[in-house]
């Protein structure tokens, strides 16, 4: 008889894992892909009725011998998120995990790995347009694997970028400010990233300067779009989590090749940078772009980790 699976809630997650131990959880997971030793399916949604929405994803780890899912919903604007994770040798259901902190913490990581492959060596400076739930995640992991001396962030509500600010600077110890203008944030930063809910783009690709490397967090539909066309075409390595959920959901892509700007047998997937197959950048003078949609891997690889914690406690 199979034990009850464990039920464990976002305070669970939060006590069990930090977004600087999900960044190598999420990285050996890539590594893992890199060598086929990771499966992972793109996310399938099902529109019940106006303004209500299933999304689902799926994965296996074959090393770490767990599979599984992430489910969302949508409904009265609400999301709720949950992972379901099973043993690859029984298949049995190990635990439901909600998911919402979790997620959190796997996106910062990924864009952590992304930093480690794509930025420059010497970059010390983050900018960040958005400075809401996802935002200080996606800070933290950075500054764990980049030698971050300064940070700016800008976002429309003059009080929530301030009160981001003084908060990050405190939990990080590293000296965060608040500008008054996105141009002040793209132009000083040797990394960039855009964490937003805008369906528009955030910032002007003319102001991005070589060198940079951008991580496009926010937004996975196919009519939404942070980025410019100038900024798509002026990237010189992109790298995506997964082309084939970039060609379902992905506004920053779908829009200029659609329109011949950008071919999509230009891109690279992040576990090819990982395990070496394809660069992450080829010169200092290089702009990179990691465009993240976000993939059932890295929820599975957070899940065992969570797992493996709360079962040895």
């Amino acid at each position: 008889m199979p034990s009850a699976p464990l039920w464990l809630t976002d305070s669970d997650v939060e006590r069990l894992l930090s977004v600087e131990d999900a960044i190598p959880v999420v990285e050996a997971a890539l590594k893992q892909q890199a060598i086929g030793a990771a499966t992972n399916l793109p996310r399938g949604h099902t529109v019940a009725a106006p303004g209500v929405m299933l999304a689902h994803m799926q994965a296996a780890l074959h090393e770490q011998g767990v599979f599984g899912f992430k489910v969302y919903s949508i409904a009265s604007g609400v999301y709720r998120f949950y992972v379901l994770l099973y043993g690859m040798e029984t298949g049995d259901l190990l635990a439901v995990i909600e998911a919402n902190a979790l997620g959190r913490m796997r996106t910062g990581a990924a864009s952590a790995v992304s930093a480690r492959y794509m930025a420059r060596g010497d970059a010390d400076e983050i900018g960040i347009l958005g400075s809401g739930f996802q935002a200080s995640a996606q800070l933290a992991a950075i500054c764990a694997v980049r030698p971050i001396t300064k940070a700016r962030v800008y976002s429309p509500n003059p009080e929530r970028r301030r009160s981001f600010a003084r908060r990050m600077s405190d939990a990080l110890g590293v000296e965060v400010s608040a500008s008054d203008a996105p141009r002040e944030v793209v132009e000083s930063a040797d990394i960039l990233v855009t964490i937003t809910n805008s369906r528009t783009p955030v910032f002007s690709g003319e102001w991005l300067r070589p060198g940079m490397h951008v991580c496009a967090v926010g937004g996975a539909n196919e009519y939404v779009t942070e980025l410019d066309d100038a900024a798509i075409g002026r990237a010189d390595i992109i790298a995506v989590d997964s082309i084939a959920q970039a060609k379902v959901e992905c506004g920053e892509l779908l829009m200029p090749a659609s329109r011949g700007l950008i071919l999509w047998e230009r891109l690279s997937e992040l576990h090819q940078v990982v395990g070496g197959m394809k660069p992450g950048r080829r010169s200092d003078e290089d702009i990179t772009l990691f465009k993240s949609l976000g993939m059932a891997m890295w929820d599975i690889a957070a899940a065992k980790a969570v797992y493996d914690r709360r079962k040895s406690h």
